[in-house]
């Protein structure tokens, strides 16, 4: 008997991108052939550990979805539900419609296209250990925290590079401890006022005793947030499709 427990793929595409400058959500928008959306699909539903995908729409916009579920055949997806207004709402209701049984959770921007096979892989064996998992790479910049002076924002402080970390996603909980996290986090009056950016911001906060290990990312996988973000996508996908040498026949 497979004793291990099922790993659910969470798309969260509940944005609307407005920041891209376009009517239609941006995970919608075509990249390399196909809508974004659709590129992060395929690689949870081409994951071997992973076992189903449950996905976060813009209200609207799930018709949509389930039509490129259903004609891409992508049959590890067992939902499609509206997102909420806010990226913890939208992970609330999520964990609203995974149920009650155990289960790791792999949160996933669904506009990240281009996350790699090998990062799945990693997250779900660190989840075999580990309750709460975050995918970060280091910080290539040098990072400053702004303070006012006169006539404007001056260098407050220089934080240590060494030390600093970029984060992406997915991030990776047993279904367990993220709704407990939430659970503490709504029941909080103050949290609404000043809401956690990410998942792990909720767990770091709420759950302070459970360590959130992290898990190597990639430059490439980038979130598809700005106009330039979508011509940099592109190029991308076309580097991943070109051949390299050594896969030239000889």
């Amino acid at each position: 008997m497979d004793s291990r427990l099922r790993s659910v793929g969470v798309l969260l595409a509940g944005g609307v991108g407005q920041r891209i400058g376009m009517d239609t959500p941006k995970q919608l928008i075509e990249v390399a052939g196909k809508p974004i959306i659709e590129h992060s699909l395929a690689v949870f539903q081409n994951a071997p550990e992973i076992d189903e995908i449950v996905v976060l729409m813009t209200p609207g916009y799930t018709d949509r979805v389930r039509e490129i579920v259903d004609k891409g055949g992508y049959d590890k997806v067992s939902k499609v539900v509206e997102g909420g207004a806010s990226r913890t709402e939208s992970t609330w209701l999520a964990l609203g419609a995974l149920g009650t049984e155990e289960c790791n959770v792999l949160l996933h921007d669904a506009v990240r296209p281009l996350l790699e096979p090998r990062i799945i892989t990693e997250c779900v064996k660190a989840l075999e250990t580990r309750s709460a998992v975050n995918v970060a790479i280091p910080s290539s910049d040098t990072v400053l925290v702004a303070a006012p002076g006169p006539g404007g924002e001056v260098i407050g402080d220089v934080l240590d590079r060494s030390v600093l970390r970029r984060s992406q996603t997915p991030q990776c909980f047993r279904l367990s401890v993220i709704r407990e996290a939430y659970e503490r986090a709504l029941a909080d009056p103050g949290f609404a006022g000043r809401p956690a950016t990410d998942d792990c911001g909720v767990v770091l906060r709420y759950l302070p005793d459970v360590p959130i290990h992290l898990v190597p990312g990639s430059e490439h996988n980038i979130k598809v947030t700005h106009p330039l973000d979508l011509k940099i996508a592109e190029l991308l996908f076309q580097l991943a499709a070109t051949p390299s040498i050594s896969d030239l026949p000889r």
